[in-house]
């Protein structure tokens, strides 16, 4: 894999940024906590902004409370940090605003005033593992290896599955939720390899994409809505700040870099394909909802997928090597 080569605008020297050797068991496990963690935040956005539309909130109502909140939290953190425009580029920092900032956060939002959570779930969160290895590939030279794309195909497999059986039509008005979902998985993959190329820490890149829809966003929203939103009842307003303003756009974030850090952008990434799987399991306490069969069947599909995919260890033989005095070693 050749190694990446680019140029610091502060400094202007030439920085090396070393391909990531394959993890240890324990730095996988680490890894994959962070990736998990992650995912099991991400499973619960979909429910609340689903709830949330369906009481007295639009999708742009949530998007301003999230930034709202999180870009006020994250607000000193970044005025100490800085934009980190010498290590991003202007197009790095770019996507690091469109794909973790309001352009993707209303994308997602308003893919579900059209098609259903369940579609959410599977075309953008579960299918992220394979826009980033696309994305990946291309701009960091990751491996495109026979596991990742056997695991890939078994993600793509269990997701296809559960959409269709979720009532996925084609030439239906769901379409354009599905388009708006695959868009936002697509600005989504821009920022983790962002992120990535330019070695960020997970909170720094969540302040900039906060912080920067807290400056851009909001006040726009501010202008265009008013003070409207503040009639809705205080129990919605804190459920949307609590899941999207701290869980989603500060922990949750924080907690995927730190899995893109330890295990490459498309790896870390990989975990993302059990959102489906994480929101039917919740739903067996919390709504006393069972998957069907074929739902279990799909969930172990993805959850195949994403352990081969991340670059989970796997068995192999031990190849026996002759040495030059007649020995041998594994």
């Amino acid at each position: 894999m050749p190694t990446r080569m680019y140029r610091s605008k502060k400094s202007h020297a030439l920085r090396t940024v070393a391909p990531l050797s394959k993890p240890t068991t324990s730095e996988y496990i680490r890894g994959s906590l962070y990736g998990l963690a992650a995912v099991g935040i991400w499973a619960s956005w979909i429910v609340a902004v689903r709830l949330g539309i369906r009481t007295s909130l639009k999708p742009w109502d949530i998007a301003a409370i999230r930034f709202g909140v999180a870009g006020l939290i994250l607000l000193p953190y970044l005025l100490k940090k800085g934009f980190a425009v010498d290590r991003l580029g202007w197009a790095g920092l770019a996507a690091i605003m469109v794909g973790g900032g309001a352009p993707m956060v209303l994308v997602s939002y308003g893919g579900l005033l059209f098609a259903p959570a369940a579609h959410a779930a599977s075309l953008y969160t579960a299918l992220i593992p394979l826009y980033v290895a696309i994305l990946a590939a291309v701009v960091l030279g990751e491996a495109f290896t026979v596991s990742k794309r056997v695991g890939l195909v078994l993600i793509v497999t269990g997701v296809l599955g559960i959409v269709w059986l979720a009532g996925g039509t084609i030439g239906s008005r769901q379409n354009i939720g599905h388009a708006m979902f695959i868009g936002a998985g697509m600005m989504w993959a821009g920022y983790v390899v962002a992120l990535r190329k330019a070695r960020l820490a997970g909170l720094h890149a969540a302040a900039i994409a906060a912080v920067g829809s807290l400056i851009a966003f909001v006040p726009v929203y501010a202008i265009m809505f008013g003070t409207g939103l503040f009639s809705a009842p205080w129990h919605d307003l804190a459920l949307q700040a609590f899941v999207h303003g701290i869980l989603v756009a500060v922990i949750s974030f924080v907690c995927i870099g730190r899995a893109v850090s330890i295990l490459g952008a498309s790896n870390g990434s990989a975990f993302a394909a059990l959102a489906p799987a994480i929101t039917a399991i919740l739903a067996i306490p919390l709504l006393g909802e069972w998957p069907a069969t074929s739902d279990w069947i799909a969930m172990l599909l993805i959850s195949g997928g994403v352990y081969i995919a991340s670059g989970a260890p796997l068995p192999g033989r031990r190849i026996r090597h002759v040495s030059p005095a007649g020995g041998t070693r594994v």
